[in-house]
């Protein structure tokens, strides 16, 4: 596989990751169960703000796992080949998201 630095784009990713998460727990604390101090509303807005922060959370967690996973890869020399059948994962698709485990035919089901 011919992408240029892939350690080094899985590394600055799995930082920004990190950084972002580090500064985002605000929106996943618990909501205020006061009705006099929230009205019902709010309070539904609020719910739903936090609900939408601990999926936005969750998914960032899984992208976490998956450039580690990477970066094994990386290490082990079988980056770039697809983990599921062994061919050769194409450049285009390792650029636009470099830790991408299947090549394009597993992905789809193939």
């Amino acid at each position: 596989m011919s992408l240029e630095n892939p350690k080094e784009i899985l590394l600055a990713r799995r930082n920004a990751l990190l950084a972002i998460m580090q500064a985002s727990t605000e929106g996943s604390r618990p909501v205020e169960l006061d009705q006099a101090r929230v009205g019902r509303l709010s309070r539904m807005d609020a719910l739903q703000n936090q609900a939408m922060a601990q999926e936005t959370e969750r998914r960032r967690k899984n992208e976490l796992l998956r450039i580690e996973a990477a970066l094994e890869r990386v290490d082990s020399g079988e980056f770039g080949y697809c983990v599921n059948c062994g061919e050769e994962i194409s450049e285009r698709r390792l650029a636009l998201d470099p830790s991408t485990p299947l090549c394009m035919d597993c992905a789809i089901g193939g």
